[in-house]
């Protein structure tokens, strides 16, 4: 068994160095997008499809808390992936349809919608992003194996941080180095901090 917790340990280390050699320019660019929106007075609105869920909160709170520095707060809101809460009506809404109806509500021209995905195809996400591209807010999907039909919904204005693995439980890992890697980099562009 402990050979197995080994193994397990060096194909996540082995994942997260082939990210890291692909994902830098990407990454750059996510976290340059959402600082310039959020200097123009815009929003970052995050989901993810089921277990990434909870890293879109994760990255919200990041940003509307801190990071690792104190600073002011950002604005960001973690769409709800609870049906209830939109509605007493919610049983006519499709779960496909969860984010899209919030990012029609809240979402504006000039807002960025950040979603998470494991392959692409998550039916949650998708309608998200459909919702978002109709408010002309830019894209930045994290996603892993090929990208899927996510993929194929970006345009030259959205972001796609394409993570190199095809198992869930590596890209998750990788979901949430990237969240920590784009904090800091979001805090560094704007509140860079003087040489002591």
């Amino acid at each position: 068994m402990q050979e197995q917790i080994k193994a397990l340990f060096t194909e996540s280390i082995q994942a997260q160095i082939a990210a890291g050699e692909v994902l830098p320019a990407a990454l750059e660019s996510a976290a340059l997008r959402i600082a310039q929106a959020l200097i123009n007075g815009n929003k970052l609105l995050c989901c993810g499809a089921s277990s990434c869920h909870m890293l879109s909160e994760h990255f919200a709170g990041l940003l509307i808390n801190h990071y690792e520095t104190e600073r002011p707060c950002l604005p960001a809101i973690a769409l709800s992936a609870q049906a209830m809460n939109l509605s007493a009506h919610s049983t006519s809404i499709k779960i496909r349809d969860i984010y899209a109806r919030q990012i029609r509500a809240l979402g504006e021209q000039g807002d960025l919608l950040l979603v998470l995905a494991i392959d692409g195809n998550e039916k949650s996400v998708i309608s998200a992003v459909e919702a978002a591209l109709t408010k002309d807010m830019t894209v930045i999907a994290l996603v892993g194996d090929d990208g899927g039909e996510l993929a194929g919904l970006l345009n030259t204005n959205d972001v796609e941080v394409r993570i190199p693995a095809k198992r869930p439980s590596r890209i998750l890992e990788s979901h949430l180095i990237n969240l920590h890697c784009l904090s800091e980099l979001i805090d560094m562009t704007l509140f860079p901090q003087g040489e002591d």
